[in-house]
């Protein structure tokens, strides 16, 4: 894989760094940062969110994410907070084309185009026009920035692709350096400030997002379908997976994740990125749906001779090919049915999977 590829999954890596328990590497390039819109909850959030499972994997229940998936590949879904261009500096009409604002283009670390489907199915959050609401951007890694929003004009048509020109052309909320609450590397972590809805909407719209970076040209783009209907913020389209049984790990392609089960928790790996020599892995934990969880402990061991070089949101030790990563201090305790992500990067040939994965509370 190109050099210049290789600089930036590197660069991703070291988004919001927790390393411990292993000593750091020198990294090229500025760290990067991700997140995504959680109220009004994005298409990735919300898909992300209707389709897991206490085993890790992600299933799609709606019908618009299941169709995300089968354009995308599931990789975009365990990777929710990455709709970016490196190169973006703030741009929008112009820089990304109309039909692909969703996925904020092409030229991203992931394909997410299947988020530009012109469908009516979509996930949605119910509002009231004209009220003041709390808007919630997820933190997964903190950076300074302004973030803007967005909104559609009347007479907007969900089920034809997204234009610049559906959008009116000035932001109705923009705040630079918001405050926030928890995070990084969570789920729940998130900025938030305050937004007047604009008034005289009504029926189905869509609220797009804009974070520009100031210490950086990153910049994310993401959409949220949203119903003036007099909500509260309410969701519907979010469905209620069937968590199906533990199965024993197999080998499959680097989009494929790889479950593990355990005592008290379940674990899952998936290949976030890879070049020659190296890959970038992260793993989901998950407490199950009737009990939280404490604290946790991840094992594994290696299918060859990969070695793990860096590891964050964790603590790592090594002993031969295995792997015994246990959680931080911030993010030991999961909810039932929620769950936390540690990732890392590693040397040797990427494994699509990895042997005896498990997860315990011990």
């Amino acid at each position: 894989m190109r050099r210049s590829l290789r600089t930036k999954l590197l660069a991703y890596a070291a988004a919001g760094l927790l390393a411990a328990g292993l000593g750091a590497i020198a990294l090229p390039g500025a760290a990067s940062a991700h997140g995504a819109m959680m109220m009004p909850g994005s298409r990735t959030w919300l898909c992300y969110k209707d389709g897991r499972t206490s085993t890790g994997e992600i299933v799609p229940q709606n019908p618009a994410c299941a169709a995300a998936v089968a354009q995308s590949g599931v990789t975009p879904l365990y990777n929710w907070f990455a709709v970016l261009r490196s190169d973006g500096a703030g741009r929008v009409d112009g820089f990304i084309p109309s039909g692909q604002l969703c996925s904020g283009g092409t030229g991203g670390p992931y394909n997410f185009t299947g988020f530009n489907l012109a469908r009516n199915d979509w996930p949605v959050t119910h509002l009231t026009s004209g009220k003041t609401i709390e808007i919630d951007y997820n933190d997964w890694a903190k950076h300074p920035g302004t973030f803007s929003l967005y909104i559609t004009k009347d007479g907007y048509d969900p089920t034809k692709p997204l234009a610049w020109s559906d959008l009116n052309p000035t932001p109705f909320s923009q705040v630079t350096n918001p405050p926030a609450n928890g995070g990084p590397g969570t789920d729940d972590g998130h900025y938030w400030w305050n937004a007047t809805l604009p008034s005289g909407k009504t029926g189905k719209h869509l609220i797009y997002s804009v974070w520009a970076r100031s210490d950086s040209t990153e910049t994310f783009y993401g959409c949220s379908d949203v119903v003036f209907d007099g909500g509260n913020g309410e969701v519907t389209g979010v469905g209620n997976p069937v968590t199906p049984p533990p199965t024993t790990p197999t080998t499959g392609p680097t989009t494929s994740p790889t479950g593990g089960t355990g005592s008290g928790c379940t674990a899952m790996y998936n290949v976030a990125g890879s070049w020659t020599g190296g890959f970038q892995g992260q793993v989901m934990v998950h407490a199950p749906a009737g009990a939280a969880v404490g604290k946790w402990t991840v094992e594994w061991t290696w299918p060859g001779s990969q070695t793990l070089t860096q590891l964050w949101s964790g603590t790592a030790t090594s002993s031969g090919s295995l792997v015994t990563v246990k959680n931080a201090s911030w993010n030991g305790t999961i909810p039932a049915g929620g769950d936390t992500t540690f990732g890392f990067l590693g040397s040797g040939t990427t494994p699509t999977t990895v042997n005896n994965l498990t997860c315990s509370t011990a």
